[in-house]
């Protein structure tokens, strides 16, 4: 790394070289309170609602969930929800959880300020075969019970998946839910659909969720596990709703040498999240995203994970702002990494991208300039044997303007066949190369821009 980034590359040590970042195309606010004349708190204590300063406690509140002992025993999302409900009531904690399969029939809902921590890869958490039904009687909005056509299979306290066709606008409805109470093939939900329910629409009712999620909360922690989403035995949910890891609308989330695999959808997916740092993680083998920062997520950090064999590696997603994904490694992916729809500032540094299907890195077409990514720096990222004979290592769609790319590598070890170094799309705008090698490649830039 450059020794402007000497420091470790966290969102606290990332604070103090904001201005070298803002100089780079990334900037990350400076979020330490302005004291101004006040001095320094040097002895702080507890004190009611006041969540800025705290004393640095030598231990805190911890609950045991194991497969085989520990205060709470269990194999199953019952166990572990129970370890995150106790420590919620008391504030927040850490639950550890033990090596072993957990078998999950329901999404881990997080609380605020909770951590979920496990013993390493052999900590493993997995989701349990799909089972699917149509529904068999209409459900308005209002209601909270469905009833389904074969009830064999869904269980009380199960997490479900409703879909259908939106019997007004023919678009997809999706909602999730968790059963609560039973009589025969009727089951009431733990909250109303919000939605109309109509077998004009095709209903059905099938047992998906995410893994782990949280919705509304901050104050994060998931670290040290595997998370198996069992996609041979699972339908599509894409990570817009769901993945190993999906949250919404949450803040301040750690997500450190987590394993997500095998999820028909994505790995790790978060939605209108700020400052989420996802570090020494792997994604793999995913049939959606390995990592999707979300819709208006602000300031993600992604660092030194490993991405493989997905559709796409990492996803900026919408109004993706001020991010940094450094040094991941990224391979077998249909696309590499992919930056579109308003996702400005954000800086893609020295990352290894290899063996990508279509394009290393892509910068979406969009609707057209005031919607394209705009201002993002690349630096310093190897891009290496990129897709078949017509693939490119580089491209640049739509109406995209002011991006940087500054001493990358772009490399092609095999037959240079038709394969494309850089491509800038006829109606890009103003780019800045510089330093940049380009080895290996029959067209090393193609600019297809018309010239004055």
């Amino acid at each position: 790394m450059p020794d402007r980034f000497m420091k470790n590359v966290d969102r606290r040590n990332f604070l103090g070289t904001s201005g070298v970042l803002a100089a780079s195309g990334a900037v990350i606010a400076d979020k330490s309170p302005d004291m101004g004349h006040l001095a320094r708190v040097k002895e702080p204590r507890a004190t009611s609602g006041d969540t800025a300063i705290e004393p640095d406690w030598n231990e805190k509140l911890t609950i045991d969930v194991g497969v085989k002992k520990g205060p709470i025993v269990g194999n199953d999302d019952k166990a572990i929800q129970a370890g995150v409900d106790y420590v919620s009531r008391l504030g927040g904690g850490t639950v550890r959880l033990s090596e072993g399969v957990f078998h999950l029939r329901n999404a881990i809902h997080l609380n605020s300020n909770v951590r979920i921590v496990g013993s390493g890869p052999d900590t493993i958490l997995f989701k349990t075969p799909m089972v699917k039904t149509k529904i068999l009687v209409d459900s308005d909005w209002y209601d909270q019970e469905i009833t389904l056509a074969d009830a064999t299979g869904f269980n009380v306290g199960d997490g479900i998946c409703l879909r259908c066709k939106n019997p007004h606008n023919g678009g997809s409805t999706v909602i999730k839910r968790t059963l609560v109470a039973k009589s025969g093939n009727r089951f009431k939900l733990d909250r109303a659909l919000r939605e109309n329910l109509w077998l004009m629409s095709d209903s059905y009712a099938a047992t998906l969720f995410p893994l782990i999620t949280g919705e509304y909360v901050h104050g994060l922690g998931i670290e040290n596990l595997a998370i198996d989403g069992n996609r041979a035995n699972n339908e599509n949910l894409d990570g817009n709703h769901s993945g190993c890891i999906f949250l919404q609308d949450c803040r301040d989330v750690r997500i450190q040498k987590v394993i997500a695999r095998n999820n028909n959808g994505d790995g790790i997916s978060w939605q209108i999240c700020h400052d989420v740092s996802v570090e020494e993680c792997q994604s793999l083998n995913h049939a959606g995203l390995g990592l999707h920062p979300g819709s208006g997520s602000q300031r993600p950090l992604i660092k030194s994970n490993i991405i493989k064999d997905n559709d796409i590696g990492i996803f900026f997603c919408w109004g993706v702002k001020y991010g940094v994904a450094f040094e991941n490694k990224v391979e077998s992916n249909r696309i590499g990494i992919s930056v579109g729809h308003r996702d400005t500032d954000n800086l893609i540094l020295q990352n290894h991208v290899k063996m990508s299907g279509r394009s290393g890195i892509l910068f979406r077409a969009e609707r057209g300039k005031a919607f394209a990514g705009h201002n993002n720096t690349v630096e310093k990222n190897l891009v290496e044997n990129t897709g078949g004979p017509d693939a490119v290592a580089i491209d640049v769609e739509g109406e995209t303007e002011g991006l940087r790319f500054i001493g990358n590598q772009l490399v092609e070890k095999r037959e240079s066949a038709k394969r494309v170094g850089f491509r800038f799309g006829p109606k890009t705008g103003q780019m800045t190369l510089t330093a940049n090698t380009i080895e290996g490649f029959q067209t090393p830039v193609l600019d297809q821009r018309k010239k004055d």
